[in-house]
């Protein structure tokens, strides 16, 4: 038997503003603004931010990856083993994807749960211009590890779900953006499975009320019918993220609830899902670092044209430079360590750290007495950096920074959602996992620095 014993997530600097939206197809007022995905990004990437966030705070091995997303990188290639390698994990952890809808994340809750493993929800919301999608929708990721009961931050008092076969949504494969029937369709098959399934979980716990509850559905209607039906519900956090929508409604929750309050999520999904949990007295001291409210203030903003480019709806003239090769499969195995998990390596006889891993000490000339050592989650400084205005990038200008890591090694790497004026020398940085480009096919995975300073609002890419 397992338990949850910590989370983590991860949303994206980047915010689109509706009212942006709003003006530039005459659509009316639009209010607020909704969480994007930069282009370097995708579900993958996303994950392994969660992931590797969660393990930082809680180490652990986990067992079993489960990888859920309605937006996959790859379809016929498993996605979670790339969150495997750049979290560095083991071959024996088994790694899996779960895709093609947004219940997809609930089946990573179940089977992470059965034994032991880290469940990991990610997605990109992609939705035609002007669409309630589109406005309605949120990126990001959520990673839940299940372990020892011990060290629950919260027990499952009741776990229940329906199956219902609902047309309300749907997308062919090859299709960019989803569909759906009106809202009042789904309003009216999901509301009675919420009424129900509520209930149902109050009287199997014993309880006449919960403290915290969130509602999460991919049907608008539904989400504003639950805000009438359940008084002081909740529902998705950054508007409906897919797959990781199940989790991040969860996490929200955990990030204020008190040990011994309870929290029921609720997700109304081709059927409704229910889990009821009680808060534990570890959770206080394992709450995540950074909440998704947290991670929700502040942002870059980004203009809409820009938006629309990223996502493949509007064609830009690209910089008149060659488009780079498509990453071939025998020399990114062999560099799978440094690729996925910027793995270099420490000559054990005079602690020089080599990046890209050496078998020749650069420093004592000591052959093959290395150790590796993995530097994803290492900080740096800047030691300097360029402006190339034009390299070939879906988002110019190219920032490249050579970083010089704490405790040892340099290495340039792309800067990643900075603007120049974000840059200096001893400019201090992380690492994100990142993709660097797309060529036929095949996505480019690597590491790209990241500037450690507090959120700001800078548009991104110019006017309409």
């Amino acid at each position: 038997m397992t338990a949850l014993v910590a989370y983590a997530t991860y949303l994206p600097k980047h915010r689109l503003q509706l009212s942006e939206v709003a003006s530039t197809l005459g659509t009316g007022s639009g209010r607020g603004s909704r969480v994007v995905a930069s282009f370097d990004e995708d579900s993958t990437t996303m994950a392994v931010e969660a992931a590797a966030a969660l393990l930082r705070s809680y180490p652990a091995t986990p067992r079993s990856i489960y990888f859920a997303t309605t937006s996959p990188a790859y379809l016929d290639k498993t996605n979670a083993s790339a969150i495997h390698a750049a979290l560095g994990l083991p071959p024996e952890a088994f790694a899996a994807d779960l895709a093609g809808s947004a219940r997809s994340g609930m089946a990573a809750w179940r089977a992470a749960k059965a034994d032991g493993g880290l469940a990991v929800s990610a997605d990109v919301r992609v939705g035609r211009p002007g669409s309630s999608d589109e406005r309605t929708g949120g990126d990001g990721a959520v990673a839940l590890l299940f372990g020892d009961p011990k060290g629950a931050i919260a027990d499952v008092l009741a776990e229940r779900s329906w199956s219902t076969e609902i047309l309300d949504r749907w997308r062919a494969p090859g299709q960019l953006a989803g569909e759906g029937w009106e809202e009042r369709f789904g309003v009216e098959h999901y509301v009675p499975l919420l009424k129900r399934a509520a209930g149902e979980m109050l009287a199997e716990a014993g309880l006449e009320a919960v403290d915290h509850m969130v509602v999460v559905s991919p049907n608008p209607g539904v989400r504003k019918q639950a805000a009438r039906l359940f008084s002081g519900a909740a529902t998705s956090p950054l508007g409906h993220s897919g797959a990781a929508d199940f989790g991040l409604g969860l996490a929200s929750m955990l990030d204020r609830a008190m040990p011994g309050e309870t929290i029921l999520v609720l997700s109304a999904a081709d059927g409704c899902d229910a889990v009821l949990l009680r808060a534990t007295e570890n959770l206080v001291r394992k709450r995540q670092q950074r909440t998704v409210a947290d991670q929700l203030g502040g942002g870059i903003d980004v203009a809409y044209a820009t938006y629309l480019s990223w996502r493949g709806w509007l064609e830009r003239e690209p910089p008149r430079r060659p488009e780079p090769d498509r990453p071939a499969g025998p020399p990114s195995a062999r560099a799978a360590d440094w690729k996925f998990s910027f793995t270099g390596s420490v000559c054990s006889r005079c602690g020089f750290t080599h990046l890209p891993p050496m078998r020749v000490c650069k420093n004592c000339g000591a052959m093959d007495e290395m150790e590796a050592r993995s530097l994803a989650a290492a900080t740096g400084t800047v030691a300097t950096y360029t402006v190339d205005r034009l390299a070939y990038s879906p988002s110019p200008p190219l920032i490249e920074a050579i970083v010089d890591f704490d405790g040892g090694g340099r290495y340039t790497l792309e800067v990643a959602d900075a603007q120049p004026d974000d840059l200096a020398v001893g400019t201090r940085v992380d690492l994100s996992f990142r993709r660097l480009y797309t060529a036929r096919g095949v996505h480019n995975y690597f590491w790209k620095a990241r500037v450690l300073a507090p959120e700001r609002s800078t548009p991104v890419g110019g006017a309409v």
